[in-house]
């Protein structure tokens, strides 16, 4: 029977480094597999936070886009508000002087330019004497003695028309208050 154990022992000897060696190889290879699907997990978490990044640059830039559309031709327009104001100006001083034909006439290239700026995206800031001063959309030159009760802490005379191009005021309508 030693003999017996003795050869069994032998086999066991024979076969468990094989045996340990395919055990560690197991492990090793789930170790691996489990490196691998933990890299493919971060891999997927860094294109998800990629493309979200991406689809963010392309929303803003676009939105950026938009808005510079809107407003590329502000300077322009800008620079136009004191010819529309000058036009104000002559249109007042002409009818006074009770000329009807050069009265049409500037008239009619008084509406041209103005029907052009409004095409572009111009409008009037809607002020007018006796409404309530508000501040975000009007800009106060100066206070005077309220010529009737009814007008205090309201607009007594607009100085000067203000313009918006869509949304946003390029100039605020300078405006008198009566205290």
């Amino acid at each position: 029977m030693t003999t017996e154990n003795n050869e069994k022992e032998e086999i066991v000897d024979q076969v468990a480094p094989e045996i340990h060696e395919e055990a560690l190889e197991s492990s090793d290879n789930l170790t691996a597999e489990q490196k691998l699907e933990e890299d493919l997990a971060n891999e997927k978490d860094k294109f998800l936070r990629l493309f979200a990044e991406f689809e963010n640059y392309k929303r803003r830039t676009s939105k950026e886009r938009i808005d510079l559309f809107k407003t590329a031709n502000q300077e322009v327009l800008q620079a136009m508000l004191p010819v529309l104001d000058d036009f104000d100006r002559a249109l007042i001083e002409i009818k006074k002087s009770g000329d009807e034909v050069m009265l049409q006439g500037v008239e009619l290239i008084y509406e041209k330019l103005k029907s052009t700026l409004v095409a572009k995206g111009l409008e009037e800031v809607a002020v007018k004497v006796g409404d309530i001063f508000n501040a975000d959309f009007a800009e106060a030159i100066t206070q005077i003695p309220a010529p009737s009760p009814n007008l205090k802490g309201k607009i007594v005379d607009v100085i000067e028309k203000g313009y918006k191009l869509g949304d946003k005021i390029i100039r605020f309508p300078k405006v008198v208050i009566g205290n």
